[in-house]
């Protein structure tokens, strides 16, 4: 009966021991992980519309304050045109 019992115990051990060690080996994946730099696309940082593309070109340098104004016009006329703004009457 002893035998028995000290058999389930040393497998008791050893599956605790394995574990042990496959949460140790876990952890350490995890912080090796987190100590490998991010790789972020630039895509991601750059701008998303036209204006955003031609305040970069203003905050660049590209082009001139001049410039950006009259294409921001120019826009804003194209979508007046393209969906034009219908305030809603307010009738008593």
């Amino acid at each position: 009966m002893k035998a028995v019992a000290m058999l389930i115990l040393s497998l008791l051990i050893l599956v605790l021991a394995g574990a042990c060690v496959l949460a140790v080996r876990g952890v350490r994946a995890d912080a090796q992980a987190e100590a490998e730099p991010l790789i972020v696309p630039e895509a991601l940082f750059g701008p998303q519309s036209l204006e955003g593309v031609l305040c970069a070109q203003l905050l660049d340098g590209e082009i001139t304050a001049g410039q950006y104004v009259r294409s921001m016009a120019g826009i804003a006329a194209r979508d007046d045109e393209r969906h034009p703004l219908a305030v809603p009457r307010y009738e008593e």
